[in-house]
């Protein structure tokens, strides 16, 4: 009955199998164990193209070094003005790339447009000013929205022609995916994508993302960044050994895709109650959603949970790997229920 958050979902019973199996005797410690070393090969095969793969424990720690990875400590990071790595991470890429500076745009539904990145594009040479070093997507977006894969390849075409590395934070990454029915090529490499956080915690892991580098030279250094950001874990078969489960038969996909059916459930069923409408459009896991005070207090007193989201009357709701139909729609029944109160109040 938690829609807060992803987070609040528990961990896949294939992933802590796979945790359990590599706990069964001694293994080379910090990535030279046999599972880490067949990570790159998986993921090599799900994107059909060469990678250099490299796990972390968090979201924030694979998006501050890879953004760290693509720009100069004098450079420019072009972003949503509502994307993780400018409101959640604590200063944490700035920090990372010794001082970067974060450039954040606007874009309706959480996406960004080539037009407005061009139009911030300045003082490149100018011995005064940042330079344009990284642009960074969020997919599934902050909003809840994926943007195409004809739509990341713009951004993509704009990040070549004028020389900045292209970012993409996949935390829900496998709900876009899932939701775009596209192949993880197409919305990355193949659309000029050159590092991705590839996200597993949010769907199904316990703890484990990975940095994946579309061009190896790109990712030459980023083993020391890595190890000296602290960031290298001694027992790092327990990592890979989560992302290795999570990628084998689809598992991703099998969570991301039921994930994506209950929000699509939930927000069916909300769009029909009175006094409710959608915010964005629902294409992920995510469902953001404006009602009035009344409910949202009575969906409270229910015993739902849910993040208040802005300083409207809107929340945001988020489905997960493990959320139950009973749970969806117990949520749209209250909603309904506390509704018909406050028409009648």
């Amino acid at each position: 009955m938690n829609f807060a958050s992803d987070n609040v979902g528990g961990v896949s019973p294939e992933i802590l199998a796979a945790i359990a199996a590599a706990n069964a005797g001694p293994a080379t410690p910090y990535g030279a164990d046999t599972i880490t070393q067949r990570l790159e090969n998986l993921f090599a095969d799900i994107f059909e193209h060469e990678v250099a793969v490299f796990p972390v424990a968090t979201g924030t720690a694979a998006n501050a070094l890879a953004l760290a990875g693509l720009t100069p400590p004098w450079g420019a990071i072009y972003c949503h003005e509502d994307s993780h790595i400018a409101t959640d991470e604590c200063g944490a890429p700035e920090f990372f790339s010794a001082g970067a500076k974060l450039v954040t745009l606007p874009g309706a539904h959480g996406k960004l447009a080539p037009v407005t990145i061009a139009e911030r594009l300045a003082g490149a040479g100018i011995v005064h000013h940042v330079q344009p070093a990284a642009l960074s997507i969020t997919q599934e977006t902050e909003a809840g929205t994926l943007y195409t894969a004809d739509e990341v390849a713009a951004l993509g075409a704009l990040a070549r022609e004028h020389r900045l590395g292209f970012h993409m934070d996949g935390a829900r990454f496998a709900n876009a995916v899932a939701g775009l029915g596209c192949s993880p090529a197409a919305i990355t490499w193949r659309a000029g994508v050159d590092v991705l956080s590839f996200g597993a915690t949010k769907n199904g892991a316990m703890a484990a993302e990975a940095v994946v580098f579309f061009d190896r030279a790109r990712a030459a250094e980023f083993g020391f960044r890595r190890k000296r950001a602290g960031h290298l874990l001694s027992k790092m078969r327990f990592l890979s050994a989560q992302l290795e489960s999570y990628l084998a038969g689809e598992l991703w996909l099998r969570n991301a895709r039921h994930a994506n059916a209950m929000a699509a459930r939930l927000a069916a069923g909300l769009a029909a109650v009175p006094g409710t409408s959608l915010v964005h459009p629902v294409e992920g896991n995510e469902v953001f959603v404006s009602l009035s005070v009344s409910m949202i207090a009575g969906l409270a007193a229910d015993g739902f949970g849910f993040y208040r989201w802005g300083e409207e009357p809107v929340l945001r709701l988020v489905a997960s790997f493990d959320t139950l139909p009973a749970s969806v729609d117990a949520f749209i029944a209250s909603a309904r229920r506390h509704a018909a109160v406050s028409h009648n109040g």
